[in-house]
């Protein structure tokens, strides 16, 4: 591993107490249907990966170049724990702790963030263009390519 590699492992670990409140929420291991396989990777790993990709917006492909977790694993554990619900769990334990630290006024949250239109926003108003559609599209067809017989004994068929 380079010492770049390490230095990623280092500065994007979870912190430990963050940690110890993250594997409790994780679902048990399912064994492998044939018993037989590479290791799984470590669960801390695995979250250090998929925090580094929601913290940085990279693709998860960029993950081999971190060291941190392989992509495949990443991706796989995401969707494992986002279907157990984990992240969920994780988000509510955040927003009691916020609500015991602060308070929360739950007077004043939505439920939801759907925007429709307006009831008096009148007609859509989209960006008028400067040029007709016909100056845009000339009515010319695109030159075609013409297309040359076949010579016999150039790996075409003879003609019967």
């Amino acid at each position: 591993m380079s010492a770049n590699e390490e230095k990623v492992r280092r500065d994007w670990r979870i912190p430990d107490e963050l940690w110890e409140r993250i594997q409790p929420l994780l679902p048990p291991r399912k064994p492998h249907p044939l018993g037989c396989h590479r290791p799984r990777v470590d669960d801390r790993r695995a979250m250090d990966a998929i925090f580094f990709v929601l913290r940085t917006g990279c693709q998860w492909h960029a993950l081999h170049a971190t060291g941190l977790c392989s992509s495949s694993s990443a991706h796989r554990r995401f969707q494992e724990w986002t279907e157990a619900d984990v992240f969920l769990a994780l988000w509510e334990q955040g927003l009691l702790e916020y609500d015991a630290l602060k308070g929360m006024d739950w007077e004043w949250l939505a439920m939801d963030g759907a925007m429709p239109k307006a009831p008096l926003g009148g007609a859509k108003s989209g960006q008028e263009p400067d040029r007709s559609r016909a100056d845009r599209h000339p009515a010319e067809p695109p030159p075609r390519r013409r297309r040359r017989a076949r010579r016999p004994g150039r790996g075409g068929r003879e003609p019967q």
